[in-house]
């Protein structure tokens, strides 16, 4: 489990509480989808290497620190995870974007991958593939898998809300990979819904049922 990181900061926790309320209307929960995945994102990239830099001001010249080099990607899974791209851009605007979009197999139950767009230099990027609700993990375990088969070698996965049962099938099937989790819930129910969770995620983001 070290490659797992639940978030401890009282900001994260006091907006998914918000995020939970089932009053919370669509406006609201997209704006805090946002708010979450940027405060996540910070976090997520805490250990980015940096180099040194000096900075001519208008008052002298100051010793900077400044990021190595090392590019980054976002890939949301569709649909949920692009109402958590926009938070992480507006922290890392210069990062491209790729998107994943995976469907169930009624048959076998996998995921099966219907898109897939990524820079065509992801091999060399820092990975962040934000999803907000970690279930089963078969779907977060597939858009890794998608990822690397491309080349990507450095992937931070990043959830709001996970289930246990989630978490173990992605660090079983990835254990190279870091996660981070908003907050850890009790269980699945038979439909694969967490709970208590916040509901359809997707369905909450863009006001669909």
């Amino acid at each position: 489990m070290d490659k797992v990181q639940i978030m401890d900061h009282p900001l994260i926790h006091h907006k998914i509480s918000i995020l939970r309320d089932e009053t919370t209307g669509n406006k609201e929960f997209r704006e805090l989808v946002d708010e979450i995945a940027m405060l996540m994102a910070y976090e997520a990239t805490r250990d980015l290497p940096l180099v040194d830099k000096t900075v001519k001001t208008p008052c002298g010249v100051a010793n900077c620190k400044t990021l190595e080099g090392k590019k980054l990607a976002i890939v949301p899974i569709l649909r949920a995870g692009l109402g958590m791209s926009g938070g992480i851009l507006k922290l890392i605007p210069a990062a491209k974007v790729g998107h994943i979009g995976l469907y169930r197999d009624e048959e076998t139950l996998e995921p099966k991958e219907y898109y897939c767009k990524l820079p065509d230099d992801i091999a060399n990027r820092v990975v962040l593939i934000p999803d907000p609700m970690l279930a089963t993990g078969g779907s977060a375990s597939a858009a890794i898998s998608f990822v690397k088969a491309r080349g990507a070698k450095n992937i931070k996965l990043i959830c709001m809300i996970a289930a246990p049962q989630g978490i173990e099938r992605v660090i079983k099937d990835h254990p190279d990979v870091s996660v981070y989790i908003g907050c850890v819930d009790e269980k699945l129910n038979e439909q694969g819904y967490i709970i208590p969770g916040l509901g359809d995620a997707g369905d909450r983001i863009f006001g669909t049922k």
